[in-house]
């Protein structure tokens, strides 16, 4: 009785999953008239909006998850070996994107880094690029601080701390030959989770004028039928890709430490 219901279960939230997806297909497809086909996903590869903007949103996302995996790694490390008293209040901390509209954070920032501020990062492109990825890296901090925290709780890290500083090693090199490698796994969770939410994000990148992938899908819905269906399809195909190529490299290191 308990298997047939967990099947039940299972079988519903599929179809709950999956069908608006299916949904989705057979209307990107339907594009011509009377006859199934790819033109939509021709149109919306063609564009060079396309793949200017999903270049930029990769870039962001690339360069988001090194700001992300520099900040978080050592003080999650630092926190969990110094400090363990105030890991409530940072959990709290890492928690408040979640909680915090993104739209009130992008309003914060816009405020407090104008022209007319101490720090005018939105007076010029690269100004504002680093503002943008300090949102998208606020966004994802949730995602990537549990998931490096899950990773340090699988080891001992005060024992590999003592044992590494008994042979010499320094802050830096143990975090990077060190920790880090013992929780990679962890690291690249947060990371694709990271890519998901900046390739997605669209509050932050259209208030701050930004040519991310988020806002053109916005205006690409806005105006036409089809080629949206195309794009949301081509979206999800890329973070599940992003998915599977982390299921992969989890087996793969899961593999290297079996055979060592």
């Amino acid at each position: 009785m308990t298997r047939a219901f967990a099947w039940i279960a299972f079988a519903l939230g599929a179809i709950y999953f999956f069908l608006p997806l299916i949904g989705t297909v057979e209307f990107s497809l339907r594009m011509l008239r009377g006859q199934y086909s790819f033109e939509a996903y021709r149109r919306v590869l063609a564009d060079p909006r396309f793949l200017d903007t999903l270049g930029y949103s990769v870039a962001m996302a690339v360069a988001t998850i090194v700001f992300g995996v520099l900040l978080v790694v050592p003080t999650a490390f630092w926190v969990r070996l110094k400090m363990p008293r105030i890991r409530p209040l940072i959990e709290f901390i890492t928690l408040l994107p979640l909680v915090i509209p993104a739209i009130v954070i992008v309003f914060g920032y816009i405020r407090l880094f104008n022209t007319s501020s101490i720090l005018p990062l939105t007076g010029s492109a690269m100004g504002t690029n680093v503002l943008l990825m300090f949102g998208y890296a606020t966004l994802a901090l949730p995602y990537m601080y549990r998931a490096v925290d899950t990773g340090l709780r699988a080891i001992d890290v005060r024992t590999l701390t003592e044992a590494a500083q008994s042979l010499g090693a320094g802050w830096v090199t143990i975090l990077a030959r060190l920790i880090l490698p013992n929780v990679l796994v962890a690291v690249l969770s947060g990371a694709f989770l990271t890519f998901a939410i900046v390739i997605g994000e669209f509050t932050m990148a259209a208030l701050l004028n930004r040519p991310a992938f988020g806002p053109y899908m916005q205006l690409l819905g806005a105006n036409r039928a089809y080629e949206p269906a195309a794009l949301a399809v081509i979206a999800f195909a890329i973070t599940w890709a992003c998915m599977g190529l982390m299921q992969l490299v989890t087996r793969f290191q899961k593999h290297t430490r079996a055979q060592r």
